[in-house]
């Protein structure tokens, strides 16, 4: 692990955003590259004077929303003919595929952008929304942002914490956690929302 994590600060320091951007591009596809071994490496260089803030969290969120992109287009091109057509057998019915459909319809934004925030869904997250042909524009902006969030959160321990590569682990999972409350309040007020809306509407 040692060896890896310095491999890729001198990987990130020799290429610059274009590696940040491509090793990004590679996590938020369905490979498993943990971005809590990418982005830290890039904060500790920003302390060092060696990239920017602003660069960073750039190429971190556009490489993330390109690798993003990519599951999109294979859910759009592959998943909804493939499910339709051989759903039945995986026991997924073109009523219930219809039912998240809709679902998804609904609450693409949230669930995109929360999605994008917990460790294990945000490299699958697009997969739904490019089977339930997502709008897009939206599906790009609340990628970006919650993508964005998760860049600064974690250049921002790079930055703090150093090169130490297990402090850096260490200090994600804390994180990671304090992320996972943040998200569950920000659902409960949306479900919320959504009933006084919906009363709102019948009233």
């Amino acid at each position: 692990m040692h060896t890896f994590f310095n491999w890729l600060i001198e990987t990130v320091g020799n290429m610059g955003y274009s590696g940040i951007m491509f090793l990004m591009f590679i996590e938020s596809t369905f490979i498993p590259l943990p971005s809590e071994l990418v982005i830290p490496p890039a904060g500790y260089l920003i302390s060092q004077n060696q990239m920017s803030w602003a660069g960073v969290l750039a190429s971190g969120t556009i490489g993330s929303v390109l690798g993003a992109l990519f599951n999109y287009a294979i859910a759009v091109l592959f998943g909804r003919p493939f499910i339709l057509r051989y759903g039945k057998y995986l026991g997924i019915s073109q009523e219930h595929f219809e039912k998240g459909e809709r679902f998804f319809n609904k609450h693409g934004h949230i669930s995109t952008f929360i999605g994008r925030l917990i460790l294990g869904v945000r490299h699958y997250i697009s997969f739904p929304a490019g089977l339930s042909k997502m709008n897009l524009l939206e599906f790009s902006f609340f990628t970006a942002f919650g993508a964005g969030l998760w860049v600064w959160v974690l250049a921002y321990i790079g930055y703090f914490v150093g090169n130490n590569e297990e402090r850096i682990l260490e200090v994600s999972r804390t994180w990671s956690l304090y992320v996972i409350i943040g998200c569950i309040l920000l659902v409960i007020a949306y479900i919320v929302w959504q009933k006084k809306r919906q009363g709102g509407k019948e009233g």
